[in-house]
């Protein structure tokens, strides 16, 4: 019950109290005693329009603070006594929302228009008379005090949105800490490795040479991805430490992922369709990354000997299939790796549907669709 009032209350909240203010209001007015006729049913109007303008006070604060102040003038000349709380409370916010020269300069003018006003009143009363009457309906303490709270809320709100720009550039700049602090350690680990690696082939391959021996193909792979691994670690530490960077690998390096491929034995064949265009970075990134990706679990896991690849450019889509003829069961269920989940991530953080399963005729099958309208989301 609780929350349906909620609801009602955040949905009509600005009508909610226009209505109760203009009710007020002419309860405060019937309480004098007027007639409802002639002139009297005008201050009446006048009266309960002030207080229903109300409700657009906050999408329009100056139109409504200049119909507050006529309709103040104008029921005072009718001669309400009505305190003039609807421009009070349009003074509070016209001032929260920074408009503080209009508020003043419309303020002015209604202290000097409520004597002038008081004077034309059926109340024959005199000059000094309507200017005392004036300021009975309209104290400038509660006036300047509306204004106070307005300049004062609208300080505090200004505060509070600096505060939250601090805390997201610590945040970022936390983060680029973190970036800089993963890149040292990746470099301290993986570099050296990797090194040991590219010499340790280079040499093998340089003896085989040398003896005249037939150089293994497996061994010109390792050399080779020993080489492309260190390229990736380049350009991947470049990434960390300046994620403002393009990405180094796209699609344009999928013939390079292919040729490596074949060099480890696995016949892999690349299919382009449609017309090749130019897609949003972070979409040519994960589409590298996931022929890679499905590329490495093939020649790992899979036991296959062919591979295909087909990249497909639609007019708001770019879609990918990777298939096999590994040793996959149908109707099995894909163990969830940590390749498969990374892929999984790219394509959800893009706004693309991503399959990776057994195919009916054997082997695995990756599908990844991306979309590449201006539209799609980038993480």
């Amino acid at each position: 019950m609780s929350t349906g009032l909620s609801a009602v209350w955040s949905r009509h909240r600005d009508w909610l109290i226009a209505v109760f203010l203009a009710a007020a209001l002419l309860i405060t007015a019937a309480g004098e005693g007027h007639p409802a006729v002639g002139l009297d049913l005008c201050g009446y109007a006048l009266i309960a329009v002030s207080g229903l303008a109300m409700a657009f006070v906050r999408r329009a604060p100056v139109p409504v603070l200049v119909v507050a102040w006529m309709c103040v003038a104008g029921y005072q000349a009718v001669g309400f006594e009505v305190p003039a709380v609807a421009y009070l409370f349009a003074t509070y916010t016209a001032v929260r929302a920074g408009h503080r020269l209009v508020t003043v300069a419309a303020s002015v003018m209604l202290l000097l228009t409520l004597p002038v006003a008081a004077m034309v009143s059926p109340h024959h009363w005199s000059v000094g008379e309507s200017f005392v009457q004036a300021r009975g309906v309209l104290e400038i303490a509660w006036l300047i005090a509306a204004g106070a709270a307005g300049e004062a809320l609208r300080q505090a709100e200004r505060r509070a949105d600096e505060a939250e720009r601090t805390r997201e550039e610590a945040a970022r700049l936390r983060a680029s800490e973190e970036r800089l602090h993963i890149a040292r350690e990746l470099h301290d680990s993986l570099t050296h490795q990797i090194s040991i690696i590219k010499v340790q082939a280079g040499v093998a391959v340089h003896l085989a040479r040398k003896r005249g021996e037939r150089v293994p193909e497996a061994l010109l792979a390792i050399q080779e991805a020993g080489r492309e691994a260190s390229r990736e670690l380049r350009a991947t530490l470049e990434t960390l430490r300046d994620d403002s960077g393009s990405p180094a690998y796209g699609l344009d390096h999928v013939p390079d992922l292919v040729e490596r491929a074949r060099g480890t034995g696995l016949n892999t064949v690349l299919t382009i369709e449609g017309r090749p265009q130019d897609v949003p970075a972070a979409v040519d990134r994960t589409a590298y990354r996931i022929v890679q990706e499905s590329l490495t679990n093939t020649a790992r896991h899979a036991a296959a000997t062919t591979a295909s690849i087909v990249i497909d450019y639609r007019p708001d889509m770019l879609a990918i299939r990777v298939d096999d003829d590994g040793g996959a069961v149908p109707g099995s269920p894909p163990v969830p790796g940590v390749g498969l989940l990374g892929m999984r991530e790219r394509v959800t953080a893009l706004g693309g549907r991503l399959r990776a399963e057994p195919r009916d005729e054997g082997g695995f099958s990756v599908r990844a669709e991306l979309p590449v309208s201006p539209a799609a989301p980038v993480p």
